[in-house]
């Protein structure tokens, strides 16, 4: 096995377009794991723990940038306010240990839909920067990225760089059942996101279908059911039907975390909390909860 250790993001991208088959690591949390367990034996490890580059972060434009190579620790830490349902998950992600070197980078190039990473980045509306050596920057949607069970729009020679999300103009939550309270993979998630000022409702569930996705319908009717002018509280009746619509748009399976059936009312009861959650908030002027 090859092992490449570029010291730029310029040399990461050389050495990617070289050997196409080379995977990425940083964190390893992930990785290592499936190469211990013989899971993985790809040709070459590709090292990008050196590239400075993938550890920043900015805003500009009232747009975040987030390298992907910023650990989950600092996620929480410095972003918390800006992308709280980002930082809420990242809180659910494995040990202290595992945070400090676990990226969201790394989660979207797993592509697993059991990632804690994905629910919040669609609900918000982010956006995935990648790069080729060949053809330079393009931008994939969230909701665009995932293709299949760790399959994403990745090309072979492309490497992710960042993704890109504007700060929470609304409240945002993210939920998550597991088999025990920490360092679990979830039987399944949900975030949702309110954007007030597009009168605007995003979601987003894992663990529930071949990829991360979208509730579209659920987003549609809840846009239209709140009471964006008058603030008024938000019906049981309405509630349960946006987890009902979540659910509708799940595609779950039995496996040794849990049933088909578990899932989706498990899925139908977090998207109805974190609603009336989110929506409470905003009526009292809140953006929702910093992880802390």
């Amino acid at each position: 096995m090859e092992f490449l250790r570029p010291a730029t993001w310029a040399d990461a991208l050389a050495a990617k377009a070289a050997y196409p088959g080379a995977l990425p690591i940083q964190g390893g949390t992930d990785v290592m794991v499936e190469i211990n367990f013989d899971v993985l034996r790809p040709a070459a490890l590709l090292d990008l723990n050196r590239v400075g580059e993938l550890a920043d972060w900015d805003e500009r434009d009232g747009t975040l940038r987030v390298g992907a190579g910023v650990p989950y620790a600092r996620v929480i830490g410095e972003l918390g306010d800006r992308l709280p349902g980002l930082a809420q998950a990242s809180r659910t992600v494995g040990s202290p240990q595992i945070r400090n070197r676990g990226t969201v980078g790394g989660n979207l190039g797993a592509a697993s839909p059991a990632g804690d990473a994905h629910p919040p980045l669609l609900a918000g509306g982010a956006v995935i920067e990648v790069e080729s050596a060949a053809r330079g920057v393009r931008l994939i949607p969230a909701d665009a990225f995932y293709l299949g069970v760790k399959r994403s729009a990745l090309e072979p020679d492309e490497l992710i760089r960042a993704f890109r999300a504007a700060p929470a103009s609304g409240p945002e939550y993210f939920s998550k059942i597991g088999t025990r309270n920490a360092m679990v993979i979830a039987v399944c998630s949900f975030a949702v996101a309110l954007h007030p000022d597009e009168r605007r409702v995003g979601t987003g569930f894992g663990s529930a279908a071949t990829t991360p996705r979208r509730a579209r319908e659920a987003e549609a009717f809840a846009a239209a059911e709140l009471d964006w002018d008058g603030r008024g509280p938000l019906p049981d009746s309405a509630a349960r039907e946006f987890g009902e619509l979540v659910k509708r748009a799940a595609a779950p399976i039995d496996d040794v975390r849990g049933t088909a059936d578990y899932r989706g009312h498990a899925l139908a009861v977090m998207a109805r909390r974190t609603l009336a959650w989110a929506w409470d908030d905003h009526r009292a002027g809140r953006k929702g909860r910093e992880a802390s």
